[in-house]
């Protein structure tokens, strides 16, 4: 049990930062389920829906990206696991722009390789969601 002069390092993510970081893996996901149901069908409303969910995932990393680019300015106990988390989410935003310039493409031009990045992105948006939400995201490792 700690001591009353001890301090606690809790690692918590604030609840807004929880929300756009959890916000991500809807989004990315729907794109990916969108990107299946245009390659199954030849839909292209479905590739429309793609482009619009894949646009709303970079809207909510691009704003968990900058939470999470001020956390780790504002910590001051690093740890070399802190620096992870940002470039997680910095890869998944990368990524998530190269596959919104895809579907930018004409309709038939972005597949399959939109669906490849698809999948791509929703495993580093669930691979920096995991990381977000445990002790090493940032700060909370000493």
């Amino acid at each position: 049990m700690a001591g009353v002069n001890e301090r606690i390092d809790l690692w918590v993510l604030h609840p807004i930062h929880g929300v756009l970081l959890a916000g991500t893996i809807p989004l990315f996901l729907g794109g990916l389920l969108s990107d299946y149901a245009y390659f199954s069908s030849y839909e292209i409303q479905w590739a429309n829906f793609a482009s619009w969910l894949i646009a709303g995932g970079l809207v909510f990393c691009g704003f968990a990206l900058l939470c999470s680019i001020i956390k780790l300015a504002r910590t001051h106990h690093r740890h070399k696991l802190t620096i992870i988390y940002p470039l997680a989410l910095l890869a998944t935003w990368v990524l998530g722009f190269l596959n919104a310039l895809m579907h930018a493409k004409d309709a038939w031009a972005s597949m399959p390789d939109g669906l490849i990045l698809s999948v791509i992105v929703l495993l580093l948006a669930c691979g920096s969601t995991w990381i977000g939400f445990t002790k090493f995201g940032v700060g909370g490792v000493r």
